[in-house]
């Protein structure tokens, strides 16, 4: 009778390959600044939010010169965030791409229709929100 091979592993080798590097916030960031100016994003602007609001640690908002345009840095944005090993990224409102958030986990991407940004004045709104912070700390 044959002898009983070496005990099963339980982890798979394979599973080395899908490990992350670590990346700090700071280094997203940058990442995401340099992707939306390759795909020529309209007045990007950031928001550090870092010990203001537990949701992320930074927003950013740009906006696209069109759906098409809006779209296209999404899905660009999305891909490039997940190739260069900082994650996955998830797209909301691609289907209409007016305003499409892209959660990338300590950053939040918000791009616009220049309109639609207009309308919903999210730099006003979170300008506005960590001064009412800051007053009452």
């Amino acid at each position: 009778m044959p002898e009983p091979s070496s005990p099963i592993k339980t982890e798979k080798p394979a599973a080395q390959h899908y490990k992350q590097k670590q990346f700090t916030p700071e280094e997203l960031l940058a990442f995401i600044r340099t992707s939306l100016e390759d795909a020529k994003a309209i007045e990007p602007c950031e928001i550090d939010l870092k010990g203001k609001s537990s949701i992320a640690d930074y927003l950013v908002i740009a906006s696209g010169s069109s759906q098409r345009h809006v779209a296209s840095m999404a899905d660009t944005l999305v891909k490039r965030i997940k190739e260069n090993g900082f994650g996955l990224a998830r797209a909301e409102g691609m289907a209409q791409a007016d305003w499409v958030l892209i959660d990338a986990g300590d950053i939040i991407v918000h791009l616009f229709r220049p309109e639609v940004r207009d309308f919903y004045a999210l730099e006003k709104m979170w300008s506005a929100n960590l001064e009412n912070n800051t007053d009452e700390g």
